[in-house]
């Protein structure tokens, strides 16, 4: 159970450096990740949205020292990841497909988060059922 609860702290440790580094370059870079030129209400709209991707980031790496009880917390940015995803996937529908990088996201959001989600959930659960908590 030990190398699995590892294994699995290596890969939110490393799943969460992908929007803690997208949020932070947003926050102090705007658009320029995405090369488009858009109002200064717009540009502050998208370092909003940025910072708040950093922060889930960080928020991610704070389940990975205690990962095997953090799942409320785990669940909730995991909820959190998908409602934007699904927000994604509905402009997708609406304006068309973007960029591969703007399809990664989707990815991550859709796929990469709710899978760690389910691998943190059975972590959880053999965690409770060997030392009787919940």
């Amino acid at each position: 159970m030990e190398q699995e609860r590892r294994r699995l702290q290596q890969a939110v440790a490393l799943a969460a450096l992908i929007p803690v580094a997208t949020g932070l370059y947003g926050v102090l870079f705007g658009q320029a990740l995405t090369g488009d030129s858009v109002s200064i209400s717009a540009e502050s709209h998208f370092r909003f949205l940025s910072g708040l991707l950093l922060g889930i980031g960080v928020l991610f790496w704070t389940t990975v020292p205690r990962i095997e009880i953090r799942t409320d917390r785990f669940r909730i940015l995991t909820l959190l990841i998908v409602i934007g995803g699904l927000a994604r996937l509905a402009a997708f529908a609406l304006t068309g497909l973007p960029s591969l990088f703007m399809i990664g996201g989707l990815v991550m959001e859709l796929v990469v988060t709710p899978v760690l989600c389910l691998w943190q959930t059975r972590i959880a659960n053999r965690y409770a059922d060997a030392f009787g908590v919940a």
